[in-house]
């Protein structure tokens, strides 16, 4: 018996984070989905949220094409960076 509701029953996002602040970690994504579900995130993110990114690597060419894509309207602030990972804070203007 599935518990997957019919389309037509479901709520939009709320956007009910206190802080306006949304984890996203890439580690457990397949790595050939990872941008479109980052893109798609941040898609869904209001103006002045923020997707609290965390990875196992400093992601270059994801921020270059975050740049191309979106320009001034997202934000990027390095939270941590270090061998073991990063965790960058996306911000929605």
């Amino acid at each position: 018996m599935s518990t997957l509701q019919p389309l037509q029953n479901l709520q939009p996002h709320a956007h009910l984070s206190p802080d306006a602040i949304y984890p996203f970690d890439a580690r457990g994504i397949a790595k050939r989905f990872r941008h479109a579900a980052i893109f798609g995130a941040l898609d869904a993110l209001k103006a002045g949220e923020t997707m609290r990114f965390v990875n196992d690597h400093d992601p270059i060419p994801l921020l270059q094409q975050l740049q191309a894509r979106y320009g001034e309207s997202v934000e990027v602030t390095y939270r941590e960076r270090n061998v073991s990972g990063v965790m960058i804070d996306f911000v929605r203007r």
